[in-house]
Formats: C-alpha cells, structure tokens, sequence
C-alpha cells in the first residue's frame, strides 16, 4: 500500500522533555525532520532529574555512560555524578541543540485520539494539536508514590516525599524520620547522617549494598578529556565497564550462573565486613537474593548507619500523630521532619491522560492486565504511537539513555514505512504482542527478579515486568524490526 502524501512534512509530538524526550527532539532535527512540538507538563526540561532534588541525590550509573553517544562531556565531577550536576548536562544539551522553541513548558497532553490516520491531540491549557506520530518519552519514576499511612494530616511537623522535597525545610540538628529504603532512601540516610541530631530509618525489608568508590575525576583528566576526543570517547565506551554491565545483565538472567554467586559473594562481605555490631548486621541483613531488588551502590551508607545519631528501625510505620510515628510494636518516636521515601507508580508511564487508538480501543483497556508493549515499544490499535523506555525495557542498573538510543534506532525503521510511503500507520500486531509477552513472562519468573521479593520490578500479578534477557540480546533486538510482527496500513 503507498501513500501518496509520503512527500509531505510529517507532524512530530513528543510527550515529555527528560532524556528520552531531548534525545527524539534531535534525533528528528538530525534526520531533516523541523515539524516537531516536545509537551512538557513542568516549567523546565529533566524529567526525573529536574524532579528530584533530596540530599545526596547521584546517579548510580557511572557519568561518562549516563550521558547521550552523541554529546559526551568531559566536566564530570565524579565517577558517580551529583544530580544536579545530570540535570545540568540536559541543559546543555537542549541548549546545544537549540530544542526550547520546540518545546512547550507547563503545557501537558490530556488526551491522544487516533482519527482519519492522524492523532488528535488536547492540552491542559485547552489547545489542540494533530501529530501523524507521537513519541511518549514520559518515562518511568515520575508519579510519586505516596502511602496510605494513617494520621499523616496530623503530624504538626514537616513532611514530604523525596521526589517534593522542600528546601525551606531546615535539617540541622533536627530528629529526622526517613521512610523507605530504596537507592533514595539510603542516598538520603547518608547524607544527613551528620547533620540531624537524631535520624531513624524505617525500613520494610533492607537493601543488600554494592561496595564502589565515588572517585573524583581530576582537573588534569578533564582537560585530556576536552581536548582529546579519542580519550574522551574511549572512557564514555570503557571496555572493562561494558564487559562488567554485560556480565551483570547475565547474573540478573541467570540467578545460578557464576556472575550472580559473585555478585552475592560481593555484597554479603560488604556487609560482614562493614558492619561490627552483630544486632545491626542482622537487621541490614536482607532474606532475599542481591539484585532481587535494583542493586544499591553506596560506598558510605554502612558507616552512617553505624553513627550513634542513626536508628535503623525494623518495626513498621503505624501510624503518624501530631509528633511523631508510632511504630507497629507501639512506641511513639518524636521527629521534626517526616520523609517518605517511598518511591513512584513505576505502572503508571503515560497516565492518567486518556489515549485512545483504532476502533475506540483505550490504553486503560489495553493494558487492563498489565502495561505491555511489543519490544517495549508498540501497542497493538495504536498506530504511529512509539515509547521510549516503556513496558517491559531493560531498567536493571543499566544505564537508560543508552537503553533509549537503541530504542530510537528500533522506532526510527517503523516511523520510515510511513515517512517512505510505504503505508499510512504502523503498529505491532496483537499476535506479536501476544507471543512477545508469552515468552518474556517465562523468562522474567526465571530471572533474578523473580526469586522471591518484593520490588517495584514487579506487576500487579506479581510477575517481573522487566526485559528478562541479557544486555547484548536487547541491543541484538533493537538493530532491525522483525516487520511481519507489525500491522501496516
């Protein structure tokens, strides 16, 4: 089937300004495109990076692979960069990439219709707009995940989840409660060790911790890296790094293999060795396999949670009173501030804005189950509608904009069949997903993931709803559709 409009300046809208959303803006600029609008509900571009903003916020993926192929920098501070120093780079880049006029701030996408070929398109500031592609880059941890806690409208002090932190707060010498013991919750425990007069960490189950050094790169290594592009190229691509993530993306598919004993050889020392007291090494001792929940790089939380300030609590929030939390044995702890760092809806991607592909078919009825995306990318009865790190992506300690540029390269060769003319609309079959998704369940409850806990990793059934393969079967994946999984118009 040909179109004859294949001639024609096709219209491009992105959902979102984070990574993924900056990297379809000029991967579209690169390849000729110019009829590109990026909807940004916040007053600035960053996603996740603009959003979080807590003490010791880093970046658990090493800076120089946390950063676009294409745009490499040579100023990071840190092996493990500081968020603020990530969400400067995005800044940069969207600003060497001359993206904010394409960009609308405080504008968010309320609804997305599929008619006559195109998508019909409604803002919360009441515009319109037609797109003949849409690319939801929303990501993944921006819909904070707040807990039903009793009381919580009470507490006469000072409380906020991590991803609303409030910086007017004072923490000095202040009882300080952290809830939650996720990588924010230890980020957190860690830097306010030594400035709260006393810190208690409520912890549902602990986290098993990966020793690393946050080594600071020197002013004489920045400067090889600015003016030797092959030094700097070759630490963005370092081969001992790539081998170790390809040897984790095995350990995590393979929960008996060598790589995963290694893994669990490693954080069970860290922890036998870090930790002198018996009583709190067996309360910061996890009954679950490492990497079961997204591994934890730190290399200090064991000696803040060793300071005389610092209580790590085993007993379960209650409920919050007027002063304080009473804990489920019943004791009543006083604090000043309350932080729930409690993590996000990882299940929510593009919603709650009501999509609505062919047929009438919803995206709320067609992940009714559970999120699902063939390859991660298409939803079958929503043609010409791509995501970048959606259902089912490789989110396991990987380094995400890596994970999008595949994406891309992937979503680039569909959107083509339409560009060329070739048909009008393009969208996985139900067969494909079908068959994707009855092979990537099997495989996801062998996985490490699988094995026995509780995680954000996990859907409403209970099953992982990860990429269950490895790092290099993604990447293998991601080079060139399989064409007959896809419907075309």
């Amino acid at each position: 089937m040909t179109n004859n409009n294949a001639n024609r300046q096709h219209r491009y809208v992105i959902i979102g300004a984070g990574m993924a959303g900056i990297l379809a803006a000029i991967k579209l600029r690169e390849a000729g495109k110019h009829n590109i609008r990026v909807y940004e509900k916040a007053d600035r571009i960053g996603g996740t990076w603009r959003e979080n903003t807590y003490p010791g916020l880093t970046c658990d993926v090493p800076s120089h692979s946390y950063t676009y192929s294409f745009a490499p920098n040579p100023e990071w501070s840190r092996h493990l960069p500081p968020g603020a120093e990530v969400q400067a780079y995005f800044e940069s880049v969207v600003a060497k990439y001359n993206l904010e006029d394409i960009i609308s701030f405080n504008e968010e996408i309320t609804q997305c219709e599929f008619s006559d070929d195109q998508w019909r398109i409604k803002t919360s500031r009441g515009n319109s707009d037609c797109a003949d592609f849409v690319i939801a880059a929303t990501g993944v941890l921006h819909h904070p995940r707040i807990p039903r806690i009793e009381g919580m409208e009470t507490f006469k002090g000072d409380i906020f989840h991590s991803a609303r932190w409030d910086h007017s707060v004072a923490l000095d010498n202040k009882r300080i409660a952290v809830v939650g013991t996720g990588s924010t919750g230890v980020q957190i425990v860690t830097a306010l060790a030594d400035r709260a007069a006393n810190l208690c960490h409520y912890q549902r189950t602990p986290q098993w911790i990966m020793p690393v050094v946050n080594g600071v790169f020197s002013e004489e290594e920045k400067a090889l890296f600015r003016n030797d592009p092959v030094a700097l190229k070759g630490i963005q691509n370092d081969p001992e790094l790539e081998a170790n993530i390809e040897r984790f993306s095995v350990a995590i598919t393979e929960p008996d293999s060598a790589a995963m004993h290694e893994i669990e050889n490693i954080v069970t020392q860290n922890l036998e060795q870090s930790i002198s007291d018996p009583e709190l090494r067996e309360k910061l001792r996890p009954q679950y396999r490492a990497a079961c929940k997204r591994l934890i790089y730190s290399e200090n939380f064991y000696v803040a949670a060793q300071k005389s300030n610092v209580d790590i609590l085993l007993e379960g929030v209650n409920k919050i009173e007027e002063n304080g939390i009473r804990s489920a044995d019943g004791t009543l702890r006083e604090f000043d501030v309350i932080v729930l760092a409690t993590g996000f809806e990882a299940d929510r991607f593009m919603r709650p804005m009501t999509i609505t592909g062919e047929n009438g078919v919803t995206l709320e009825q067609a992940w009714s189950e559970r999120p699902s995306a063939y390859m991660s990318v298409s939803i079958p009865d929503f043609p010409n509608f791509f995501m970048l790190n959606g259902p089912s992506g490789p989110v396991g300690n990987f380094s995400l904009i890596e994970i999008a540029e595949h994406q891309w390269h992937y979503i680039s060769q569909l959107m083509a069949l339409v560009e060329n003319g070739e048909c009008r609309k393009v969208s996985a079959s139900q067969s494909a997903l079908s068959k994707f998704d009855e092979a990537r369940i099997a495989a996801a409850k062998k996985s490490i993931f699988g094995s026995g806990c509780q995680s954000w990793y996990l859907d409403a059934q209970g099953i992982p709803a990860t990429w269950p393969w490895t790092r290099s079967q993604f990447k293998e994946a991601m080079q060139k559709p399989d064409f007959a999984a896809y419907c075309l118009g």
